[in-house]
């Protein structure tokens, strides 16, 4: 939990995923996607750029729950690979073992 309302996804510490739990945001979420579908994810209804974090190509989806499953997994699971892949080597092998 961060900011007493999130919970928070991470890989080796750093965030790849935010849910919101409790407040008057409870139920979106918020996480990382390629620079070059940002702009398409945000002009779809639904997404917006996360606040604070558009600047590193964040996007927050307000209702998660509508989205087909399998494109919210493939999401989810690109975020990780993103911010996995900025990780230093080494931690990347620990990850790996």
């Amino acid at each position: 939990m961060k900011w007493d309302d999130d919970l928070v996804f991470t890989v080796a510490g750093k965030m790849f995923c935010v849910l919101c739990v409790q407040g008057p945001q409870a139920g979106r979420l918020s996480f990382k996607v390629d620079d070059a579908r940002f702009l398409e994810l945000t002009d779809r209804p639904g997404f917006v750029p996360a606040p604070y974090l558009a600047r590193a190509h964040w996007v927050l989806v307000e209702a998660p729950e509508r989205l087909p499953e399998g494109e919210l997994d493939a999401l989810l699971s690109r975020s990780y690979e993103l911010v996995r892949a900025k990780l230093t080597k080494k931690a990347q092998r620990e990850l790996a073992d």
